[in-house]
């Protein structure tokens, strides 16, 4: 199959060189970009006149959890900070099932998607007992809508009687969870260039899973060649309890279970000391930065300019839809680029600094580099919006601050990932989005009921 995109008014590569293109053609072949530039004598399958439209890569989403989507905009956990608001959503998430996280990674998806994210990893770990193939379903969802997908086997092993947060009904032993986890890498997991599915090893936290889970699952991703994350240094309270409990701050605690490296990222990453800082960037040990989750949820404000500065490798995430109430990337990109120029001033990541956080960075991340920018030769994963949308009048000067500075109201007009269309027009192009969104308004209301 391929895809020509015909008479692009501006196309913002996010390549190293920061080229930007202007009224140029893209032709897509197998999935593959095979020519930025004049397109004549050239016939392609499905062709797309993108007069007036600006051309972008595809969002990389770096840390998600899709199965809170039916649990977000909820009154009673409006007010509280992590670990309270953990407590009072286990009571909810203790109840998930397969169809409640079919339907929630098709709505989830579908939204990043609409608003230009062409991949998403997502980080699943809790796993009620009695609930099987969960993962199984997240890429049931993700091939139905055709995203590019990376799935966790996240994992919780120290429950509420053991000085954990989560209850006795969602935690697993270590062979349960080594198990599952084999079985999925076995499974899905390919590390092919241009691969759809992949799979990461992901224990939730360092409060809610022991020292021996962390090791083995380090042992197992890196026996496998698959990579390996979680959550760190999100809260002072977490900071506390690893204090309390093992004499060491968090990060000193994962250095110890050999969670440093390429093939490690973190979420959040707020609570760095200078020098451990100075050591993620030493050992190429990767953050993904989630503002609107971190706001929410009271938690504070990464040195994502520090991490710049020092060579962290950086992404973007838009969370669980519990502590962001959405899954907009787009969203995402606007909020990071004005909450630092509020917190940091003149010290700020620019709005193109963010956008290339939310496409190169989170690719790297995800240990890829066939995705995250538009150059011959990579995978054809991109958004196209309409310059001549009334919103955006006079707004389009400067095509790579765009999405940092003006924002985008409303869906993209188009996304392609692999070469294929599969938003078109702001509409999802292989589904029902009336019949996905009433299934899953009747799903959740059950669920919480």
């Amino acid at each position: 199959m391929s895809l020509l995109i015909k008479n692009v008014r501006s196309i913002v590569s996010c390549d190293d060189s920061d080229t930007v293109y202007e009224g140029t053609d893209v032709y897509i072949e197998e999935g593959i970009i095979r020519r930025i530039g004049n397109s004549d004598g050239i016939c392609a399958d499905e062709v797309i006149d993108a007069s007036g439209m600006i051309l972008y890569p595809g969002l990389v989403n770096a840390h998600n959890h899709l199965y809170q989507i039916f649990s977000r905009n909820l009154p009673k956990v409006q007010k509280m900070e992590l670990f309270d608001w953990l407590k009072a959503l286990y009571e909810i998430w203790k109840n998930l099932d397969r169809e409640v996280v079919r339907l929630s990674s098709l709505t989830g998806l579908a939204e990043l998607m609409k608003n230009g994210c062409t991949t998403c990893f997502d980080h699943h770990y809790v796993f009620p007992k009695g609930a099987d193939l969960l993962i199984d379903a997240q890429f049931e969802a993700a091939s139905i809508l055709g995203i590019r997908m990376h799935a966790s086997r996240g994992s919780m092993s120290l429950s509420e009687k053991d000085g954990g947060l989560p209850p006795d009904s969602v935690v697993q032993d270590v062979d349960e969870i080594l198990s599952d986890s084999l079985r999925l890498i076995e499974e899905y997991h390919d590390p092919s260039e241009g691969s759809m599915r992949r799979i990461v090893l992901a224990p939730c936290s360092p409060f809610s899973v022991t020292g021996e889970l962390l090791e083995q699952t380090a042992a197992l991703a890196r026996q496998k060649g698959v990579r390996l994350h979680t959550h760190l240094c999100e809260t002072l309270d977490e900071e506390k309890y690893t204090l309390e409990r093992a004499g060491v701050r968090p990060f000193e605690y994962m250095q110890k279970a050999g969670w440093t490296g390429e093939d490690v990222w973190y979420a959040h990453g707020i609570f760095f000391s200078d020098a451990e800082l100075l050591e993620l960037a030493r050992t190429r040990t990767g953050i993904c930065h989630c503002p609107i989750s971190n706001m929410k949820l009271s938690s504070g404000v990464a040195d994502i300019p520090k991490m710049l500065r020092l060579g962290v490798p950086v992404g973007l995430g838009a969370d669980g839809s519990a502590s962001n109430d959405g899954s907009n990337l787009l969203e995402e990109i606007r909020v990071c680029y004005l909450l630092h120029r509020l917190y940091f001033k003149d010290e700020a990541p620019s709005a193109y600094d963010v956008l290339k956080m939310a496409t190169g960075g989170g690719a790297k991340l995800l240990g890829r580099n066939d995705i995250g920018s538009i150059e011959i030769g990579k995978r054809a994963d991109l958004f196209m919006i309409d310059s001549q949308r009334l919103e955006l009048a006079g707004a389009c000067r400067d095509p790579m601050a765009l999405l940092g500075t003006v924002g985008i109201k409303g869906c993209v007009d188009y996304t392609v990932v692999n070469g294929k269309v599969t938003v078109q027009k702001g509409r999802l192009a292989s589904i029902d989005e009336e019949k996905l969104a009433y299934d899953a308004n009747k799903c959740a209301e059950k669920y919480l009921s």
